[in-house]
């Protein structure tokens, strides 16, 4: 972790897209802008910890997040991404309850803490704020709840193929149609919810199908529909 010589002002990052901040009005954004607090952070670094009491959240100013719950031997199980406009640890801080995953940095980032006392404040006076936090809940609820479905009803090539939909959903890819993001090959396992040698297995016969291409982390589509019946997607 480190400090920052600028830190990000609010109101430049909400027009920038759909944050969950911009039905804050100037006031709020600039009282926002005073109590936060920014930092960078290296890919590998640890947010928070499963079991930690969280004091506030953070909204990803830059970067790309995984949050992740330890099983069995300590191995841990991807539940979702965060990117630059999303906000984490927001759910502890509203239950008053201790992190129910680890927030771990997988590309480098920019992070602003809020306090909990701020943004506990802006719930109870914005009433369009707190709508639109609760509706962010429940769309986390509804992916939560498809994840555990898909693990328990889909086979591991099924559920590779839906993860590779989502995360071209969810980053995009480039004008060669490279996903915008570098996962390690135990991260997807992770994701996927198998054996890392599995995923391995599993993308080689994705190239011999010619569904994808791999240049290290770096996987390409080169058939969305064929994933698309792969993972029962509809």
């Amino acid at each position: 972790m480190g400090n920052l010589r600028r830190i990000p002002n609010c109101s430049e990052c909400v027009l920038k897209g759909d944050s969950v901040f911009n039905n804050l009005s100037e006031d709020e954004l600039l009282m926002l802008s005073i109590e936060k607090n920014c930092n960078s952070y290296k890919r590998g670094d640890i947010v928070y910890h499963e079991g930690n009491r969280m004091p506030g959240l953070f909204c990803i100013s830059q970067g790309i997040l995984k949050l992740y719950k330890t099983g069995i031997e300590g191995k841990g199980q991807i539940v979702s991404f965060a990117k630059k406009g999303d906000i984490i640890g927001y759910r502890s801080v509203l239950s008053n309850e201790v992190a129910c995953t680890t927030a771990q940095v997988i590309e480098e980032s920019v992070l602003c803490f809020i306090p909990a006392d701020v943004f506990i404040n802006l719930v109870k006076t914005n009433s369009k704020f707190s709508i639109k936090i609760m509706r962010l809940a429940c769309n986390e609820l509804g992916t939560a709840n498809k994840l555990i479905t898909d693990i328990a009803q889909k086979s591991v090539r099924e559920r590779l193929a839906e993860i590779l939909l989502i995360l071209k959903d969810i980053f995009g890819v480039d004008e060669n149609n490279i996903l915008q993001i570098s996962l390690t090959r135990e991260e997807i396992a992770n994701l996927v919810g198998t054996a890392t040698e599995s995923v391995i297995r599993l993308l080689s016969e994705f190239k011999t199908e010619k569904i994808i291409e791999l240049d290290g982390r770096r996987i390409r589509i080169l058939d969305e529909k064929k994933i698309i019946k792969i993972g029962n997607v509809y």
